[in-house]
């Protein structure tokens, strides 16, 4: 056995050691997390008992980036700590997650990087749907956009919460970037058309026309169905995803392939709990105020005075009446702080109403 050899087989059984002790630790922290169940289920006899709590996974994942010595990064130690997160959680009580969209949507990834594999994802083809089910208790959370970088606030969404009783209990961002894939049989030169959403089409349109200038682009309703498509043919790929082509066992031709890098969207983790504060936190309140002269400016005066940093703010129509307002507005803090509910009842003698759609952690993936 050469030096070399020597060198890599301690190495190697140093890993299987490490292997070990991972595996047991992991084990501990498993059966720690049913006794937590036990707990809770003791304590709340007869009662709907809270397993997820979206603070303390937040508290836990900002702990573990800031602890992270490296060599790898926040962001990977804090995935794979979700995971860890995800399984253990679902010995508690496996959590049914409503999303927007087919399996391999972007917003199904959404719901994977904020609960985890271990989690049960439900789709749903329409906004409303997704609320009816965590509503009706047929899902415990659900996962819809809110805004992209690329087309602004989603504002069904938003019309959505005016007549809905759930609460806001996160956010998660994820980065569009969108993938050339095909099946593992299909060579880049055989191909001769592409499928994908319209919305897809455009936003790689630039390297599209440069790449492959002479390929068909035939628009359908969802990356699912484009990568459905492109299985059944040998001379066909798509444009979706990163996680579409893990999903449906498909190669990837070429990364990144959107004009513009960095596009990202938003996406809000629904429910019927409110969050406690963890430390960092976002609030999103719903104002109606009456169209008038200086009405949107006393709104924002309040905030100014508060010392509240605001993150987001649109408008829709109040449908319930003329020259009326709903704006929603996210804002740095948690409603529990003295500040908040200061400006809340500030705010609550001028406008028409003002509701508080949720306190959350901020995003921390």
């Amino acid at each position: 056995m050469t030096s070399e050899q020597t060198e890599l087989a301690k190495l190697r059984e140093r890993i299987d050691q490490i292997d070990r002790q991972l595996l047991a630790l992991i084990c501990e922290r498993a059966k720690c997390a049913q006794n937590v169940a036990e707990v809770k289920m003791r304590g709340n006899a007869g009662q709907d008992v809270v397993f997820y709590r979206p603070e303390r996974e937040a508290q836990v994942l900002r702990k573990i980036m800031d602890d992270n010595p490296g060599p790898l990064s926040d962001e990977e130690v804090a995935r794979l700590f979700r995971e860890v997160m995800s399984a253990c959680l679902a010995l508690e009580a496996p959590l049914h997650i409503a999303f927007l969209g087919p399996e391999g949507a972007f917003t199904h990834a959404a719901a994977l990087k904020h609960f985890g594999h271990s989690g049960v994802c439900l789709p749903h083809y329409a906004i409303d749907e997704v609320f009816r089910e965590v509503e009706a208790g047929s899902a415990h959370y659900g996962v819809v956009p809110v805004e992209t970088s690329n087309e602004g606030v989603i504002s069904h969404t938003l019309d959505v919460f005016v007549n809905s009783p759930l609460l806001i209990c996160g956010e998660v961002e994820v980065r569009t970037h969108h993938f050339l894939i095909a099946p593992e049989q299909v060579d880049a030169g055989d191909i001769k058309v592409v499928y994908s959403l319209a919305q897809s089409f455009s936003l790689c349109r630039q390297w599209l026309d440069e790449k492959w200038p002479g390929v068909e682009r035939i628009a359908v309703p969802s990356h699912a169905d484009a990568v459905k498509r492109a299985s059944e043919r040998q001379d066909a790929a798509a444009v979706a995803g990163e996680h579409c082509a893990r999903l449906y066992g498909m190669k990837v031709l070429a990364k990144n392939i959107e004009d513009h890098p960095d596009q990202i969207a938003r996406y809000l983790i629904i429910g019927k709990n409110s969050a406690p504060p963890s430390g960092d936190d976002k609030t999103s309140l719903m104002v109606t105020i009456r169209d008038e002269p200086g009405a949107l400016y006393k709104m924002l005066g309040v905030f100014h005075r508060q010392n509240l940093s605001l993150t987001r703010i649109d408008s829709r129509p109040a449908l319930s009446g003329a020259r009326r307002y709903h704006f929603f507005v996210d804002f740095i803090g948690h409603k529990d702080l003295p500040e908040v509910g200061a400006a809340i009842q500030e705010l609550s003698r001028d406008a028409l109403d003002v509701r508080c759609l949720g306190s959350y952690p901020k995003g921390v993936l």
